[in-house]
């Protein structure tokens, strides 16, 4: 498939901010059970802000996808059984949820447990929204499978833990080795899920051949024209265009620079307390986050591309 740039920055920065959220409640939840030290109200406005921002740039980047930016509100209509009318319903309601959540903490509220649950469930129901989206289509064999979920949720967590690491350095360093950690479990998590998904999708074998689309029984069918000689839209959107070198050195590069890298920089800013090197765990880790979501939605073989793309 060829990959559409704004998916790929909206799951990647939804992703994020969800991941950092759940970071700051799970922060709050066991500050107040005494597990951790409670941080300060800068900790939660500042990340609530800065999730917010996040979640609301991946809106923003949803919008370069659509024909008609100005019929966006109609994506709802079908939540019923849409899993995207899902997903455009859920990310608002986490926005709000979150911002209602970093304003409660502004003015010390106690209902700021009650709000984050809420705030939990929407994120949470984002995150099965978004990944259902592409485990559901079934023609798309890489896609549908339950990983695609998983990925979504514990890649989003990773980084999302990461950028809390990297906040707490400024705003809560008591509470560093715990989010570090966390980041660190959550990225190994994710590396292994992911890598689990490359090996499925490595052993997939085509259900349908030009035999059996044609029901030409002879052992060996050539196609030698597709019926055109121009661009269509066939090739345009359902092969992403790249040789297959390109598509090893970027399955490589995400490999490397969403999972040892950052896990590198986090062990090293949690052995010193550093910002700047915690925040280059996540700047480096979304950089690879960008280049796994690409090569996700390019990994993923469309069956008309036997035809489109089989002229010997």
């Amino acid at each position: 498939m060829r990959p559409a740039f704004s998916v790929v920055f909206l799951t990647t920065l939804t992703g994020a901010a969800q991941g950092l959220f759940l970071a700051l409640f799970a922060t709050e939840l066991l500050a107040r059970f005494g597990v951790l030290a409670r941080p300060g109200t800068t900790f939660f406005v500042a990340g609530a802000v800065l999730a917010v921002v996040l979640a609301g740039l991946g809106l923003l980047a949803s919008f370069f996808h659509l024909g008609h930016p100005e019929r966006a509100w109609r994506a709802i209509a079908m939540w019923r059984t849409s899993w995207l009318s899902r997903e455009c319903i859920f990310l608002p309601a986490f926005m709000a949820t979150v911002f209602a959540y970093g304003l409660l903490h502004w003015f010390g509220s106690g209902l700021t447990l009650a709000v984050g649950a809420l705030a939990t469930l929407c994120c949470f129901g984002l995150f099965v929204s978004t990944g259902m989206i592409y485990t559901c289509i079934k023609v798309l064999r890489e896609w549908a499978s339950p990983l695609t979920t998983t990925n979504f949720i514990f890649l989003g967590c990773a980084s999302g833990f990461t950028l809390a690491a990297g906040l707490s350095a400024w705003t809560a360093p008591d509470d560093i080795r715990f989010l570090a950690t966390a980041a660190v479990v959550l990225t190994v998590i994710g590396c292994a899920t992911r890598v689990a998904s490359l090996v499925r999708n490595a052993r997939l074998q085509p259900k349908a051949t030009l035999q059996s689309a044609t029901g030409i029984k002879h052992r060996q069918v050539v196609q030698k024209s597709r019926g055109f000689t121009g661009g269509a839209f066939n090739l345009k959107e359902f092969f992403h265009g790249q040789s297959e070198q390109t598509m090893r050195a970027i399955k490589w590069s995400f490999l490397v620079l969403t999972f040892p890298v950052p896990l590198a920089l986090l062990a090293a800013g949690l052995s010193n307390a550093s910002a700047a090197l915690l925040a280059a765990a996540f700047a480096i880790q979304y950089a690879g986050l960008l280049a796994e979501r690409w090569f996700f939605f390019a990994e993923a073989h469309h069956p008309q591309n036997m035809y489109y793309r089989g002229v010997s």
